[in-house]
């Protein structure tokens, strides 16, 4: 493509005549969430952004794993797994629990999994 298509293609996105339409711009502002809860709708989204926590979180939709389990599964070190979990964590997209020794991995709720299997319908479509 060159600039000049580019240019044109753009010119025709953009209205030519500037207007508001009071009635779909009163019905979203009434309708918009608070910045703060899309901020943290947008830090969901940065977490779930990068390829190893997609496949842990994907991983983990199957089966309870501990840090052993996924390193094995992803073909990275424990320490490298143990990194992106306790980000999983903090974002409280996964939780914990001891049995012993080990410590076993899990979503933290089915609103995760959902969000994933949405996710993935949208990209086969």
């Amino acid at each position: 493509m060159n600039i000049c298509s580019y240019i044109y293609t753009m010119k025709d996105e953009i209205c030519q005549i500037e207007c508001i339409h009071t009635e779909s711009v009163e019905k979203v502002n009434r309708s918009l969430g608070k910045s703060s809860d899309l901020q943290s709708l947008s830090d969901l989204f940065k977490m779930l952004g990068d390829h190893t926590r997609i496949r842990i979180i994907n991983a983990l939709s199957i089966s309870e794993l501990c840090v052993c389990d996924l390193a094995c599964i992803l073909k990275m070190s424990q320490s490298a797994v143990s990194h992106q979990l306790r980000i999983l964590r903090t974002g409280k997209l996964i939780r914990f629990r001891k049995e012993g020794k080990n410590v076993f991995y899990s979503l933290d709720d089915e609103h995760i999994s959902n969000i994933v299997d949405q996710g993935m319908a949208h990209i086969m479509e």
